[in-house]
């Protein structure tokens, strides 16, 4: 359980940094980047040693940990996006509505049956999800749709990867915080690249407001992600509740953060949202 509440708060904590990065002039692209490569540093020194190297590429999960680094730095910018544009709220269901991938795959990958308590805290993580994110269709117009159904699917996807990643090749602690140190690092050298074309052909200018923001950014976001392969492997609720279970306590989270520091307007069916959220996490925990 203390590494579920761990991966919410921390969550929240990275919606919170990114949302003032544009209050205070932080270009996020930059900024993300960098704060990957922070991650990697953070990892590593956690962990007594730099894991990447070039014994890595003959690790049976080096494709999909390419593959989910790309996702990665994808998805973190989809989020960072949607939350500059449509409110820490908005970004959060966007991204956590996802959760409808995982438990699917969960379902039909892993045999997993569903009680009917589960089942009901599953369905009703949808309304929960909707109502707590609405705050007036003048807002909600803002992200384009297109952009808010990119980072559904892929962050679903994300998940899903996530998951069979930890279910077939990370069975230790060591294991599980190498694998994610390479994803980091993956999503750091494509970020990278990305930002050395933008730099050459004048897109871009280097600040070192944006490498500091990548600093801040950073170290909460590699313990996010480690907590959650933690939680993955902890199986104190059955895989297809617990990210259901985590998704729907980081909008929460988020959306509390939103309303005490941004000020982010609050309504009827927010509130009445927030109040079924709880009732999810009840219904998933006992389930």
């Amino acid at each position: 359980m203390i590494y579920l509440i761990l991966m919410v708060l921390l969550n929240a904590v990275v919606a919170v940094i990114l949302k003032l990065f544009t209050r205070f002039r932080v270009d996020h692209l930059q900024a993300i980047i960098f704060n990957y490569w922070v991650c990697v540093g953070t990892g590593s020194f956690f962990l007594g040693h730099v894991p990447v190297g070039a014994d890595s590429v003959q690790q049976e999960w080096f494709p999909l940990a390419l593959l989910m680094g790309a996702g990665f730095i994808l998805v973190f910018n989809l989020f960072a996006y949607c939350t500059k544009t449509g409110g820490i709220t908005a970004a959060t269901v966007a991204n956590k509505l996802s959760l409808v991938i995982p438990v699917i795959f969960s379902i039909f990958l892993y045999g997993e049956q569903l009680s009917a308590v589960h089942l009901c805290g599953i369905v009703l993580a949808f309304p929960a999800v909707y109502l707590a994110s609405a705050s007036g269709a003048q807002q909600q117009e803002k992200v384009h749709l297109g952009w808010i159904v990119l980072l559904f699917l892929c962050s679903g996807l994300l998940d899903t990867a996530m998951k069979y990643a930890q279910q077939r090749y990370l069975p230790t602690q060591e294991s599980q915080a190498v694998y994610t140190i390479h994803l980091f690092a993956v999503a750091g050298a494509i970020g990278t690249l990305i930002l050395v074309f933008l730099l050459i052909t004048g897109r871009q200018r280097f600040s070192l407001r944006n490498l500091a923001g990548g600093l801040v950014l950073g170290i909460p976001n590699y313990f996010s992600i480690y907590y959650l392969v933690r939680m993955l492997n902890s199986n104190f609720i059955k895989s297809s509740a617990m990210i259901p279970l985590s998704n729907i306590g980081v909008l929460f989270a988020s959306s509390s953060f939103a309303i005490l520091f941004f000020r982010e307007p609050m309504n009827a069916r927010r509130w009445l949202g927030l109040a079924l959220s709880l009732v999810v996490i009840v219904l998933l925990a006992l389930s």
